[in-house]
């Protein structure tokens, strides 16, 4: 049956205050998702102190901004600033360190971070980024809807996330109050939505802001605001993969979890040019 998840707060990075819509213990139900974060505050004692250098594995990170900016470096020289209404998926693979500083920001600093897991033949893949500006980012204007387009297909067009090594599909949407949407799943995919503003219908089911539904495999997306509603929609395919979790590494064995916290020990988790200490307070989860 559907389910409804309630965000709960959570502190994480060097003491950023977010909230978790879903995590750890929820593995497997939102397979191939892992993890979903929302963050933001108008306190910039919040966020500042953002999230230093630390280690992924075996995963990708899709960090999607509201409004505000966040600086981000890796160990292999990539750096920039993701800004108002930018996305950054990141494809860890093999091995990559980073870090994600927020910038402080007058109103309201708030985004989104979502862990796509990574399928075990792809775990160790070369790192990569994909760097997707507000100005890139399609939005199709309907009676009572707008629809902005991240990742997958609405209405034949296509959303400039590309290249995807695991099927995902990734919406922001806006109702009118008492206007509706449909969406067509795909069969057997894993499908959510999570209320950023307002309230509406959602299968049947009342759904308040900042709930996540969960829907039923195979049945479509049928919803109904009830004000002025704004949501994320976001469907996978599911990897049906054992998973081994530490902190900020995913594998599919403990073997593989334990190599990996070793390499970072002797300093073999990725080649780089300058020599990157994570903390070590990211180990765990």
């Amino acid at each position: 049956m559907n389910q409804i998840f309630k965000r709960k707060p959570t502190l994480e990075g060097a003491g950023v205050h977010l909230n978790r819509i879903f995590g750890y213990n929820e593995v497997p139900q939102f397979d191939p998702f892992l993890l979903f974060d929302h963050f933001g505050s108008n306190n910039p004692d919040d966020y500042i102190k953002g999230f230093p250098w630390h280690p992924h594995r075996g995963i990708e990170t899709v960090t999607y901004m509201l409004s505000g900016q966040v600086e981000h470096a890796d160990s292999i020289g990539n750096k920039g600033v993701i800004s108002s209404g930018d996305i950054q998926w990141m494809t860890a693979g093999g091995g990559i360190i980073h870090q994600e500083m927020p910038m402080k920001y007058d109103g309201l600093m708030q985004g989104f971070q979502l862990w796509v897991n990574l399928p075990a033949n792809q775990k160790m893949m070369k790192p990569r980024y994909q760097d997707i500006t507000k100005q890139d980012i399609p939005v199709i204007k309907e009676s009572g809807k707008e629809i902005k387009i991240i990742a997958g297909l609405y209405n034949d067009i296509q959303g400039p996330v590309s290249d995807l090594i695991v099927d995902v599909i990734y919406y922001d949407i806006i109702l009118e109050n008492n206007s509706k949407f449909n969406y067509q799943t795909k069969a057997n995919y894993t499908t959510l939505a999570y209320l950023i503003n307002g309230s509406g219908i959602f299968n049947n089911i009342k759904v308040e802001t900042h709930n996540c539904i969960l829907f039923n495999k195979g049945h479509n997306v049928d919803v109904k605001s009830l004000n002025k509603l704004r949501f994320l929609l976001i469907s996978g395919k599911p990897l049906y993969e054992s998973v081994a979790w530490g902190g900020p590494i995913v594998m599919n064995t403990q073997k593989e979890l334990q190599k990996a916290f070793k390499d970072l020990d002797d300093g073999t988790f990725i080649r780089q040019t300058k020599p990157i200490h994570p903390s070590k307070n990211y180990y765990k989860r």
